[in-house]
């Protein structure tokens, strides 16, 4: 007789599908696990048979054979454990064979029968809510698992015996309470910052459109602390965007207790990031910066620091919004609808740009042309808005700050992005599977055309801008785009000469960068 338990096999944030079946039958003494299990699936063997010994059972003396089906579906980390173990106990009688029937099951055994928190659980739990199964696993996983529908059948044990004996009808389990995460103190805010009027500006636009933002500016002038307060002017995470940013997170292990947040990732990799750290893969293909800044920002500071090959493999996700990570025998796919803000130094010394500076080693011209070498053309091209940040002086620091905080440029933010929504639900892109476009800077040419007209006098503008500056076509459209979120930001149905002109002056900045390049 084959015992058959239900459990899950990542690719990407999906979870397919996975048949555990154990077989016990007469013959020589022996545990063998099937199925293109890795080195964590096959070490089960060992956890189970001593969780299975410290809960009281001892493992027959007879030939146990796990298959995990499909066998050509490569099985990875150690959420097998559980389903094995319940599987074998099932297959000797300890517990009744038609209990796990209904579930899919998740979970990491200890050596003494408790049961570990694993990865995966809240896409683990959402999948099997679609197939019409309950979910059982790890007590410290229920407040994730419990986000995926207010009527799924969860149980989390924090052992074998406890599930054992709420199977036996001893001891009954309470569903466990979806989890929210304590926000970890106030967000840094832009009351804080002292000067810089036209990078405050720039910070808004980039917040009310979506758009991808580099600063450009000497050691010190500010730009690390103007990004940091991105997110305090960021709206918090829509529903279906929540979804999505915790299906990553917990693929990727990082959902704390379980608890999700409403607020924007922020994420900020050093300059020695590697390739597969950045975009993601490695062994077991896991995601990258970019997909857990999926809906949030990714912070680049020091960008000529990071390795080329490093940054261009950020050129295809900034224009399709998710990676695919391809390996010999495995192939993921995760989101990664980002926000890039960058922020840069004129040149290696620092000071290029400042009035009466002189490098040492060569022209100052020469010198900022060569490090800004380092960034290719065509990832400059994908940058919205280019500004430069100059240093702040001793007058602006002594005076108090006089800027506006955060809320108050939160609030035109909201509403900027308000307006955004209202008007792609009103053209319909759900229906026309574009359901993922929220902001201008993730809307698409044919429909940019028809939200982003200029008027008379603003088309003319940017016809002898387009010819004057060499712009791409990419670079067209993306002056479109901020011109859309200027118009946005004042309220206004149409874009106007006034809004294509500051935003060519954002563009004409990342040009100078591009022919640098």
């Amino acid at each position: 007789m084959v015992t058959r338990v239900a459990t899950v096999a990542f690719e990407g944030i999906e979870a397919r599908a996975v048949d555990v079946q154990v077989q016990v039958a007469a013959g020589g003494v022996a545990f063998i696990l099937v199925g293109l299990p890795d080195k964590a699936v096959a070490e089960s063997r060992e956890r189970v048979r001593a969780a299975l010994i410290a809960s009281g059972l001892a493992l027959p003396a007879k030939r146990i054979t796990v298959n995990l089906a499909p066998a050509d579906l490569p099985k990875e980390g150690s959420h097998y454990d559980l389903p094995i173990a319940l599987a074998v106990m099932a297959a000797i009688g300890a517990i009744p064979p038609d209990a796990l029937a209904g579930y899919t099951v998740l979970g990491e055994l200890a050596l003494d029968g408790s049961i570990a928190a694993v990865a995966g659980v809240l896409p683990a739990a959402i999948a099997a809510y679609a197939r019409g199964q309950g979910l059982i696993c790890p007590a410290a996983c229920g407040p994730e698992a419990a986000w995926a529908a207010a009527d799924a059948d969860i149980l989390a044990p924090r052992s074998l015996i406890q599930l054992a004996n709420h199977f036996k009808g001893t001891q009954l389990m309470a569903r466990p309470e979806p989890a929210v995460a304590r926000q970890a103190g106030l967000l840094p805010d832009l009351a804080d910052i002292k000067g810089q009027e036209s990078a405050r500006r720039a910070l808004e636009i980039a917040a009310a459109g979506g758009h991808n933002l580099l600063l450009n500016g000497p050691p010190g002038a500010g730009k690390s602390m103007l990004a940091s307060r991105l997110p305090s002017i960021l709206p918090p995470l829509a529903p279906r965007e929540l979804l999505e940013v915790s299906m990553v997170l917990s693929v990727a292990g990082h959902l704390a207790e379980g608890a999700l947040t409403d607020r924007r990732p922020f994420r900020a990799p050093h300059h020695s990031a590697s390739m597969a750290a950045l975009v993601g893969g490695g062994l077991q293909a896991k995601p990258g910066e970019v997909s857990l800044a999926h809906h949030g920002v990714l912070f680049l500071d020091e960008l000529p620091e990071f390795q080329p090959q490093v940054l261009d493999a950020l050129r295809q996700p900034m224009e399709t919004g998710d990676v695919l990570i391809s390996r010999a025998n495995h192939r993921a796919s995760y989101p990664a609808r980002f926000q890039l803000v960058a922020a840069m130094n004129p040149c290696r010394c620092g000071n290029a740009t400042e009035p009466g500076y002189a490098c040492k080693r060569q022209p100052n011209e020469r010198c900022m042309a060569q490090y800004q070498s380092r960034i290719s053309g065509p990832m400059l091209d994908r940058i919205d808005i280019a500004i430069d940040v100059p240093a702040v002086t001793a007058a602006d620091l002594i005076r108090p700050a006089t800027g506006e905080s955060s809320a108050v440029v939160a609030a035109r933010v909201a509403e900027a992005r308000r307006l955004q929504r209202a008007r792609f639900e009103g053209l319909g892109l759900a229906e026309r599977g574009l359901g993922h476009v929220t902001t201008n800077a993730g809307c698409p040419v044919p429909v940019l055309e028809e939200i982003a007209q200029p008027d008379k006098a603003g088309l003319a503008l940017l016809r002898d801008a387009a010819e004057a500056m060499r712009l791409t076509a990419r670079a067209y459209h993306r002056v479109l785009k901020v011109a859309r979120t200027l118009a946005d930001l004042d309220g206004e149905a149409r874009v106007g000469r006034l809004h294509l002109a500051e935003a060519l002056s954002y563009r004409s900045r990342g040009e100078q960068l591009v022919q640098a390049a």
